[in-house]
């Protein structure tokens, strides 16, 4: 398994994710809005448009967008987002990281092994404490979180997606 940063190569697969979360009506955590875009070409483009802080859309954080890749057959199983610093929407709701596994890959680990691997790239972006939400009846996402040494916090309503979001913090410096 590898993270890597999504490039047209992969155009057809990332087509492929979206629609299997479209179809069974699923939410597409960690794709950096993948649902709003049609072609994969141009969802590369706009997560290109959120590395530099140049071409940042306001009121965005910068951001790193992954595929998580089976290397053994080269396929995408998961997406995880990293975001660089938090704003005030993210630090109250969303966090530094966003994951999600394709529907036809979950209950097999993907989602700690991806989790752990971005870890390795916060601290590497000098993230020291990393904020992940869930929610709140989400057993399989706050499983992957406490597996990857999440503590939790606090549970908060999330009034825009009307949920309650329980909120964990990972310390890196201590792993």
């Amino acid at each position: 398994m590898i993270l890597i940063e999504p490039t047209t190569d992969y155009c057809q697969q990332i087509q492929a994710y979206r629609k299997e979360f479209l179809e069974c009506g699923d939410s597409m955590d960690g794709t950096s809005g993948l649902r709003r875009f049609e072609d994969p070409s141009d969802w590369i483009e706009y997560l290109n448009s959120h590395k530099d802080p140049a071409t940042l859309p306001n009121g965005h954080a910068p951001a790193s967008q992954y595929i998580f890749v089976r290397e053994e057959d080269d396929k995408i199983v998961g997406m995880i987002d990293i975001r660089h610093v938090l704003n005030d929407y993210l630090a109250k709701y969303g966090g530094h990281i966003g994951y999600s596994v394709a529907p036809s890959e979950r209950r097999r680990g993907y989602a700690t092994q991806m989790l752990k691997a971005a870890l390795l790239v916060c601290k590497e972006l000098d993230i020291g404490k990393v904020l992940i939400t869930c929610i709140k009846e989400n057993e399989g996402s706050k499983r992957t979180i406490l597996n990857n040494g999440g503590v939790y916090e606090s549970t908060v309503y999330e009034p825009d997606e009307n949920v309650f979001l329980e909120r964990y913090w990972i310390v890196l410096s201590e792993r």
